[in-house]
């Protein structure tokens, strides 16, 4: 994948893994433009990257991914890489989840539905653009459930199973499509301090831009590096020793 001279839309892209492969695209020469739920969130990283456009959008409404789309159709027609990265994650303990389904829709809503919804919504608008690639992330979670998230852990699986299926509809449309599935990586998702024990960020993100720079279709690092080509048995095995505690 060429990471000069690209137009980019980073969803949930004021923070985190979402900020930090902005922050990459921008150093690679390509213009950036990053979305997310929280405004001041997408202030502090224009201040860190001044050239970055920034939107506010809640992504898990229907409606106002429509308007994001209408939105870069008409001020960034050479759009050419979607980078679907917006996500949230619950812990929950299933015999007492009382938040509510609407507190557990939206997280099916931001990881599942919003990627489904807004790569229909661009590959009309992509194909037969110069470089046009799609990069949907997922979590090694996709492949090893964590029993400590569960909702996360099957939308996950379920984006997965989407680009994959979405790779081989675009085979010959001239429309890439990438799956970067992250370990855990020492971000806030989730909440602050739940992921201080995984890889550095920066780390992570130099990683996946290598992969991308190497043409990589999926992109894991460390554990879930293994994760994408693990035997049946190693994931029950795998499972039955990350879930032992819960």
């Amino acid at each position: 994948m060429e990471l000069a001279g690209n137009t980019v839309l980073v969803t949930g892209g004021g923070a985190g893994i979402g900020l930090a492969l902005a922050g990459r695209f921008i150093g690679a020469g390509s213009r950036v433009i990053v979305c997310g739920r929280r405004e001041d969130k997408l202030q502090a990283a224009r201040d860190k990257f001044p050239s970055l456009e920034v939107r506010v959008c809640d992504l898990s409404v229907a409606s106002e991914r429509r308007s994001l789309f209408e939105w870069i159709k008409a001020d960034f027609p050479e759009l050419n890489v979607l980078v679907n990265n917006a996500g949230i994650q619950h812990r929950i303990n299933l015999w007492e989840a009382d938040a509510g389904w609407d507190h557990y829709h939206r997280e099916i809503q931001t990881n599942l539905e919003a990627p489904i919804h807004l790569c229909l919504l661009f590959l009309p608008f992509l194909a037969g653009k110069r470089g046009a690639a799609i990069v949907n992330v997922s979590s090694g979670l996709a492949f090893t459930p964590g029993a400590f998230a569960p909702i996360y852990s099957a939308t996950k699986a379920g984006l997965h199973s989407f680009t994959m299926s979405l790779r081989h509809q675009a085979a010959g449309k001239n429309v890439g499509v990438v799956e970067i599935a992250p370990p855990a990586v020492n971000t806030d998702l989730g909440g602050a301090g739940l992921h201080t024990f995984g890889v550095p960020l920066d780390e992570f993100a130099d990683a996946v831009f290598e992969g991308l720079r190497n043409g990589d279709p999926e992109i894991g690092y460390g554990t879930s590096k293994q994760a994408l080509r693990m035997s049946r048995d190693e994931i029950d095995e795998t499972f039955r020793r990350m879930n032992s505690r819960i």
